[in-house]
């Protein structure tokens, strides 16, 4: 392991910066980052990973993401598609640090978002154009889904073959790499 993100809860602000030095030292220095998860959304049908909405506009995270650039540190985010301007607002508070945004933004298209895919794609489009203006901005392509409407999945016709899953994966791939360019694009899996 050459390198390694970690958790700290940003919210304590200032008082993360000991917390972060201290992961540094434990870790021979491979401690690179912090992953802080803040996807909220109003609809209680969603999974709610942050105990409360705008965490990334809080000051006490903004202290604590302050303690990340000084010490050099990147921030991985994870959101929901209706925050990604939250995200571009951080990054244009903190130029010099690399933020990675998790699973490309994660556009909803369940709970109450099912019906509304083409407005979902279209809003989560524009969240990344805004963002992609942000050179500290790198993107994790991954986590995308597979059950999606037209990709066939039952018991008895086995698993999407890989051309079905390039097929329902392009709409999420193309645009991060057409925004970000490739170099700024990196893949991800929660199950390597």
């Amino acid at each position: 392991c050459a390198a390694m993100v970690g958790n700290v809860d940003l919210r304590l602000g200032d008082r993360a910066a000991p917390i972060l030095e201290a992961h540094i030292a434990a870790s021979g220095g491979r401690f690179r980052g912090v992953r802080f998860s803040s996807a909220w959304d109003p609809s209680e049908r969603l999974h709610r990973a942050a105990p409360e909405p705008e965490l990334l506009r809080d000051p006490r995270v903004r202290q604590g993401v302050a303690c990340l650039a000084r010490l050099g540190l990147s921030l991985d985010v994870w959101v929901y598609h209706p925050q990604l301007d939250e995200v571009s607002e951080l990054a244009a508070a903190f130029p010099d640090m690399t933020i990675v945004l998790n699973h490309i933004g994660v556009p909803i298209l369940g709970g109450p978002y099912a019906d509304r895919r083409e407005e979902v794609l279209s809003s989560w489009k524009a969240g990344m154009a805004r963002l992609a203006k942000h050179p500290n901005v790198v993107v994790k392509v991954g986590a995308i889904p597979i059950r999606l409407p037209g990709v066939p999945s039952a018991p008895d016709t086995g698993p999407p073959s890989s051309e079905l899953v390039a097929a329902a994966w392009k709409p999420f791939v193309d645009p991060c790499i057409e925004l970000f360019g490739a170099q700024r694009c990196m893949f991800e899996s929660n199950f390597p």
